[in-house]
């Protein structure tokens, strides 16, 4: 009796082994799904993840906690997330410049953007606007080029921090244009703009929310938008390559990722769901409204958009000398 129980355990065993994985992790979510979000409430990344969370829990029948743990620009959180279980009840909202760029600005990291991270999901994508005081005799990117050259290290332009998406953005634009414009860097985007209005700074790199109220009321004007189309938010702002500056494009993105060695399957589910959410208008017009548009890349694309973007701009900051420690 006992050999043949010992003998059924083995075949059942046996059986179980030879399932594909995704058989094996069929049960997946059994219970509530965090996501790490490297920033305070209430900024844009937090927006995002807070807007598709809930057509994510409804598809996977699990709730999904958001969890910010700001700090030390975002390595707290990864670092978290990446030693984590790698089961897909952790993920990390991460987001473009601090996945790409934070392995080159900070000199010691104690994690990795490909080795440490399964790609799971991009979710969206946020173009950014070149936008001067008007005061400032400019009216067009090439005049302010034209300017700058004509009044090198005159001017100085506003950023939401050292290492930020604008920050390594114009960075890119002086190299490939020669001119010579100072970085004035200010803790977020608000008391950059604040200064831009004020005068006591020319210019300023910011995302199209961040600048709309005061394009409208004519305090702000807008030289071109950093993408490849114009946006309804600012209809009548050209794009770089209409201003006459063709492959400068600066467009931020959040997506989400899990720790290195969760199952494909368990990736494959979550990435799913956050596909779907993406497609339902409700969060296609919170997304809008946030100033953002939804841009679904599955595990693979996400991971050559994450490869391509290193290669891209870990040159351009080096270059530039960006460091944040």
């Amino acid at each position: 009796m006992r050999r043949a129980l010992t003998t059924a355990v083995a075949a059942v065993a046996a059986l179980l082994g030879s399932l594909p994985p995704t058989a094996a992790y069929a049960a997946f979510p059994e219970r509530p799904i965090r996501i790490v979000v490297p920033v305070p409430p209430g900024g844009i990344i937090d927006q995002v993840v807070r807007i598709i969370t809930p057509p994510m829990a409804e598809m996977l029948k699990q709730p999904i906690v958001v969890e910010n743990r700001p700090g030390a620009s975002g390595n707290i959180a990864a670092s978290f997330v990446a030693r984590s279980t790698p089961d897909g009840y952790t993920m990390l909202a991460g987001y473009s410049m601090f996945h790409v760029g934070n392995p080159v600005m900070f000199h010691k990291l104690d994690w990795d953007p490909v080795k440490d991270f399964a790609p799971v999901a991009m979710l969206v994508s946020s173009p950014h606007v070149i936008a001067v005081n008007p005061k400032l005799p400019v009216k067009t990117l090439q005049e302010l080029v034209d300017y700058a050259k004509a009044h090198p290290n005159e001017l100085n332009y506003a950023t939401s921090g050292n290492g930020s998406v604008p920050h390594i953005g114009m960075e890119l634009f002086k190299q490939r244009t020669g001119v010579q414009i100072t970085h004035v860097p200010y803790k977020g985007a608000g008391p950059a703009i604040q200064d831009v209005l004020s005068g006591n700074v020319q210019m300023t790199v910011a995302t199209p929310p961040s600048l709309a109220g005061f394009v409208t009321n004519g305090r702000l004007r807008p030289l071109a938008i950093a993408a490849k189309s114009r946006i309804p938010m600012l209809p009548d702002v050209p794009t770089t390559a209409e201003a006459g500056f063709p492959g400068f494009e600066l467009e931020a993105w959040v997506a989400l990722f899990a720790p290195a060695g969760t199952p494909q399957d368990v990736v494959a589910a979550l990435s799913d769901a956050a596909r779907k959410s993406l497609q339902t208008d409700k969060v296609k017009d919170a997304l809008a409204a946030a100033g953002v548009s939804a841009w679904y890349l599955n595990p693979p694309g996400l991971d050559q958009q994450v490869r391509k973007d290193i290669d891209y701009w870990q040159p351009v900051i080096r270059k530039a000398n960006i460091t944040i420690e």
